[in-house]
């Protein structure tokens, strides 16, 4: 049997107890209600302006929603020049029973979309609710409709608001129709302890008996012949300023007694890219501090029966990789069990890193000595992420690199977040602040060189779908292994790049989020290793570039660099071989996948 499922729509960020409430009233058992909320940008300023309202709106709700057992896992913002137009889309793909809507009758719009055009557009049953903060649970309701589709939601609406108060139903009929059985209406719902029937002077009527009424729920939405003419916004809003009490407004997608609107649902016309990146960044950029509950993530990842892991990269990290380590070990392992297992990867390091890492009780890992015998080892930060796969086991996998000297929880919850809390979500990148330390001082913003440089104007010229993307190149990022397990890695520098690319072709670009993880203090490179990154990011999107166009350039191209030698006692040029191999996507590997959490 299919589960009943609605989606609350609200524009404002009051009141989330009684929406909250009202919803579990109002729906059958076992239902799923999905929250969204709406941030309208004005059609004169880009969509990323809507970022902070976004994230604005789901802290306010972040407190009410755990509370809920009918709250669907995912909570999210849509940010458009008409972002109803989003919720159209979604519950026509999503077939959903019924949309429940925050709704001011003073305004003829909802979401930039007017209400004549809610009201024929939704292709499920639809409620609007005025001044939630003034309903409660048991209410004197007066019940307006016109018969047909109308008549069950109306009815489950007034339940809802009524509790074991009497509803009183007026019934408005056209002078050329014979009137329905009101007897055997009451009959059916036997809470309407009183009717009253009227052929003109509608609102005069609704107003005289309004008084003796906390609320007025009112039917819309009438066929005659093949013409759809719902109540018009204005007939509401008359009422509203009337009666000065809450006015919900109910329609029907269904047929009962008379024949009334079957809605017709429009597409959304093409947009510009920039548009779309625009709205991604608005609605897909997430700070950690959202994410700092770490009682409901872990509440959430029961909920959804899903395993985490961690991967700790490392080359030579003794003066960090213990703290990073004991602080992520004491508050996501033994304070609140959020990760099921902390691995250590190394790349044979020759200091102590592994010995400290063991010390604290975490399996290490050579990857040298790792899948070496079919299909041998190449050295790299990417190597070392593509056989951590193998390696760990949990459904979420979460990579930190172990170089931190400010380590926080948050770089690790602050990645998971948004992952747990949206089901889109395959793939989450870190980015923060990167102070520069010059003469032993931090100035800010001085750090990711490449990234500006080299990276992001690269995906502005061939990429512009993750041009939104603030730290292409962080070493935070976290994913969901069954996403991770089908694309190939780069072993070298590349990764990064290749990672997000893939998952952009693969998964499209809102299955990419990135989380605010503030700063984030390291050893900064020497330009010459810059050079270096900068030269194997290169050739790893002319790789890409040559399976979109259908053009081979590396094999024309020079793999080897030469650096440049200026020291005091020599001036010279030395060769350096940079190529970063592409491993193939780890599902492909026999014996991968044969372990598994308890």
């Amino acid at each position: 049997m299919k589960t009943y499922t609605a989606m609350l729509v609200l524009t404002g960020k009051d009141h989330p107890s009684a929406w909250l409430d009202f919803a579990a009233r109002l729906l059958p058992p076992e239902s799923e209600l999905h929250l969204r909320g709406l941030v309208s940008v004005p059609a004169e300023k880009s969509l990323s302006e809507g970022a902070l309202p976004a994230r604005e709106w789901r802290e306010a709700y972040r407190a009410a929603a755990p509370d809920s057992d009918l709250l669907h896992d995912e909570v999210g913002v849509f940010v458009d020049y008409q972002p109803f137009q989003r919720v159209l889309d979604e519950v026509q793909e999503q077939k959903f029973d019924l949309l429940l809507a925050e709704w001011n009758p003073l305004d003829e719009t909802l979401g930039g979309i007017t209400i004549q055009d809610v009201l024929q557009r939704t292709s499920c049953d639809v409620v609007l609710i005025s001044a939630i903060d003034r309903i409660c649970s048991s209410q004197s309701v007066l019940l307006a409709l016109r018969g047909g589709p109308n008549l069950s939601i109306g009815v489950r609406v007034a339940r809802a608001l009524a509790g074991d108060q009497p509803i009183t139903l007026f019934h408005a009929i056209d002078q050329h129709k014979a009137a329905p059985d009101l007897e055997a209406v009451m009959r059916t719902v036997p809470q309407i302890a009183r009717t009253i029937t009227a052929v003109t002077g509608i609102v005069s009527g609704i107003m005289r008996e309004s008084a003796g009424h906390d609320v007025i729920v009112m039917g819309a939405g009438l066929r005659q012949g093949s013409t759809i003419r719902p109540a018009l916004p204005h007939i509401f809003r008359q009422v509203y300023e009337r009666a000065q009490k809450p006015v919900v407004v109910v329609r029907g997608a269904h047929m009962e007694d008379l024949e009334f609107h079957a809605p017709q649902v429009y597409g959304r016309d093409e947009e510009p890219l920039s548009t779309r990146v625009d709205r991604w960044f608005a609605e897909n950029t997430f700070h950690s501090s959202e994410f700092e509950d770490l009682k409901l993530l872990l509440a959430l990842k029961e909920k959804q029966g899903v395993t985490i892991s961690l991967a700790l990269p490392a080359l030579n990290e003794e003066a960090t990789v213990g703290t990073v380590i004991e602080t992520i070990k004491s508050a996501l392992v033994d304070e609140v069990p959020l990760l099921d297992e902390i691995v250590l990867v190394d790349s044979n390091s020759t200091d102590n890193t592994v010995a400290i890492a063991q010390a604290q009780g975490i399996p290490t890992y050579i990857h040298q000595h790792l899948l070496v015998d079919d299909l041998g080892s190449y050295h790299g930060k990417g190597e070392v992420l593509w056989k951590s796969l193998y390696v760990t086991k949990g459904d979420i996998v979460v990579w930190i690199d172990t170089d931190i000297t400010n380590i926080h929880p948050r770089f690790v919850y602050g990645l998971i977040g948004p992952l747990l809390k949206h089901k889109r979500v395959q793939y989450v990148k870190g980015f923060y602040v990167r102070p520069l330390e010059v003469g032993g001082k931090l100035q800010a913003y001085g750090g990711g060189r490449v990234t500006e440089l080299v990276a992001r104007p690269l995906l502005n010229l061939f990429y512009p779908e993750l041009s939104g993307i603030v730290q292409p190149l962080s070493g935070e990022y976290a994913g969901r292994r069954a996403a991770l397990e089908q694309i190939p890695f780069f072993t070298g520098y590349g990764v990064e790049t290749g990672m997000l690319i893939d998952i952009l072709d693969r998964f499209g670009l809102d299955a990419i989020a990135q989380s605010d993880l503030e700063t984030r203090i390291h050893y900064n490179q020497p330009l010459v290793n810059l050079s270096k990154m900068s030269f194997a990011i290169l050739q790893v999107f002319i790789a890409r570039l040559e399976a979109r166009f259908g053009v081979e350039l590396l094999d024309k191209a020079n793999r080897s660099m030469k650096l440049i030698v200026q020291e005091p006692e020599r001036f010279a040029l030395e060769i350096a071989e940079i190529a970063d191999h592409e491993r193939p996507p780890i599902i492909t590997v026999p014996g991968y996948g044969t372990h598994s959490l308890s």
